[in-house]
């Protein structure tokens, strides 16, 4: 199955009076590059969060944003900082004994210190950095990479799908462009035949052996066997790789790059009107094709 490179998921979990929430968001891009952001306590998480995306998504930019927030039953808004508390005292009495300063800290004075007073959540920072967090953080990142993984796969069902048919016609433009490479220098032949005998006058004999090594300098200067058969193979690895299970988007992009090539030197070797429209409406449908396989992973 062949996977698109645009998705979205997310998921959201609740562990110790926090809800945990997951947003996974995934683009187009030439490499794999995955791009976290979540609450600084957590970075010590982030390669194992890494890895994990890289397990199941191979190319595309994979943005993820992880939030925590405390729940209402279990906020405890501010509480007092006890240590440093407890740093301002010991700073007074050495003030008052090294210098000699008098005075007493008033609980005015305390109130009005820096750091005394701190979020209940700061609280539990040290708790948000112990193993416990390891396999919800994975536990949750696995339920929106899963959601986007589904979104991935749909899209990607449909870019085969609508691939599928683009390779159908250029199947059959390849197979016009064989029968018409087949009769190229049988016209050829007979307009030269035809034209020579208008212009003959009588004044000059018709040479065969001439005529005949005329028609065979042309027929293998326009010859396009070599190129037709390499581009119906293209076309058929195109198609194995669509109905395979690996990452394409690169080997596609190489395919149609050859196919672009290939279809170019028939061009350039064609001198009839009829496969020369077929050479330029093969290399629109490869255009179509290349923009839709720059979305596949």
């Amino acid at each position: 199955m062949s996977f698109s490179m645009t998705g979205y998921g997310q998921s959201s979990l609740h562990f110790g009076g926090y809800k945990i929430s997951f947003e996974v968001k995934s683009v187009n891009h030439r490499y794999s590059e995955v791009v976290l952001r979540m609450p600084r306590e957590w970075t010590g998480f982030e390669d194992m969060l890494r890895r994990k995306v890289q397990e199941h998504i191979k190319r595309g930019r994979v943005d993820v944003t992880i939030n925590r927030e405390q729940e209402e039953e279990t906020a405890s808004g501010l509480v007092l900082n006890h240590s440093a508390v407890k740093s301002y005292i010991r700073a007074a009495n050495e003030l008052i004994r090294e210098f000699g300063f008098s005075g007493e800290l008033s609980l005015r004075d305390m109130l009005s210190l820096p750091d005394i007073m701190k979020n209940g959540e700061g609280a539990n920072a040290e708790a948000a950095l112990s193993d416990s967090w390891r396999g919800v953080l994975e536990k949750g990142m696995e339920q929106s990479l899963h959601s986007l993984l589904e979104m991935r796969a749909r899209e990607g069902r449909y870019l085969t799908a609508d691939l599928e048919l683009r390779l159908e016609k250029l199947e059959m433009l390849h197979s016009e462009m064989l029968e018409l490479a087949s009769l190229v220098v049988s016209e050829y032949r007979d307009k030269l035949r035809q034209r020579l005998t208008e212009l003959n006058d009588g004044t000059f004999p018709f040479d065969e052996p001439k005529f005949g090594m005329e028609i065979a300098i042309f027929a293998d200067r326009c010859n396009i066997d070599e190129e037709l058969t390499r581009l119906y193979s293209h076309i058929d690895q195109c198609r194995t790789l669509l109905r395979g299970n690996d990452p394409v988007g690169r080997k596609l992009d190489f395919l149609i790059q050859e196919m672009n090539r290939e279809t170019n030197t028939i061009g350039s070797k064609s001198n009839q009107l009829s496969l020369v429209n077929r050479v330029l409406e093969m290399k629109a449908e490869l255009e179509k094709i290349r923009e839709q396989a720059a979305n596949l992973e």
